[in-house]
């Protein structure tokens, strides 16, 4: 019998787990009743109680697996760390917020049996806030156009994976990874099935702007060389600018030496001008550095704290390389 894991990364969704385990669970049952399965949830250190009820899900069905970090690690390496640590045949990833419809988890299993070995859920729209998505939308379509590597357009990571590629997953050391950088360039065929992404049904999202706009940054910085050569003809351009400019004012003073009056307005606006493109400039560059910085630390791209319901062989080696506590439910 074919195993089907659903990896579930999580983040203070206490109003969302219970309702989350009784639809997917019965799903499976139900709709894909010919396959074994798994539920595994991996929380990023909540603050609220999501962590009790998980471990109370997991004693009372052994299809959950949990499995705990010690600390925040970000959504991307949670994300990552989920999908390694599955065991099915093949694993579909799926957000705890209700966003992406689980009812097309069928049809996504379906097309894995056809023979699709990647399958990426794309949003064709979304019901979240009109100005957001046009913002995601913008940034995608600067992104595509300036990555080194064809990047996948409005996918949040919902999309199943099969063993193959998981292995894949698994032999990758990155201590701040992509998610879906990773997908686009290590599944470039990938199959594509469109849905509408629905309105968050209960609690609160924890990312905000400080937090999308370091996600987007890793991965314009991971996946282009665009915006560093930006700044190279950029500077080019502006010092030309500058230099026919000073040209004009020179030869107009030599011309009209008593009637013609630069200012100090057209200086101190040219000095701002090119005072703010320098630091933009050197800003971008700096996020280059950071990335840099972070991937050569060589840190661990999750420390797992404890795991639910694995395989006590497993669950020891593994904890042994993470630093993890083991526990067996």
């Amino acid at each position: 019998m074919k195993k089907i894991s659903i990896a579930i990364p999580c983040y203070n969704e206490s109003e969302n787990i219970p309702l989350l385990y009784e639809v997917l669970t019965e799903l499976m049952t139900t709709k894909l009743p010919q396959y074994d399965y798994e539920l595994l949830f991996a929380d990023n250190k909540s603050t609220d109680n999501s962590r009790e009820l998980l471990r109370d899900l997991c004693k009372m069905d052994k299809h959950v697996k949990a499995v705990f970090n010690r600390a925040n690690c970000g959504p991307d390496s949670n994300c990552v760390n989920c999908v390694r640590e599955s065991d099915g045949d093949c694993t579909i990833l799926f957000l705890a917020d209700f966003q992406e419809p689980y009812e097309m988890i069928p049809e996504m299993v379906h097309e894995w049996e056809n023979g699709h070995k990647v399958i990426c859920m794309i949003k064709n729209h979304s019901k979240e806030n009109k100005f957001v998505y046009f913002c995601r939308e913008l940034y995608y379509r600067i992104f595509i156009k300036m990555s080194a590597v064809p990047q996948i357009r409005q996918y949040t990571g919902f999309g199943l994976y099969d063993r193959e590629f998981v292995e894949v997953f698994r032999q990758i050391e990155d201590s701040k990874p992509s998610f879906k950088g990773m997908v686009a360039e290590l599944a470039p065929d990938y199959f594509e099935m469109e849905y509408i992404q629905q309105k968050r049904r209960a609690g609160k999202s924890s990312l905000n702007f400080i937090k999308y706009y370091d996600v987007a940054m890793r991965n314009f910085t991971s996946y282009t060389t665009s915006g560093l050569r930006v700044a190279i003809f950029g500077g080019f351009f502006i010092a030309f600018i500058s230099f026919v400019l000073a040209i004009f004012y020179f030869v107009e003073k030599i011309l009209y030496w008593d009637t013609f009056d630069t200012g100090n307005a057209p200086i101190l606006l040219s000095v701002l001008f090119l005072g703010g493109v320098q630091l933009v400039f050197l800003g971008l560059i700096g996020e280059y550095i950071i990335n840099i910085n972070r991937r050569s630390l060589h840190r661990p791209m999750v420390w797992i704290e404890e795991r639910l319901n694995f395989d006590k062989n497993n669950n020891m080696d593994d904890n042994q390389k993470k630093g993890g506590k083991k526990d067996n439910v």
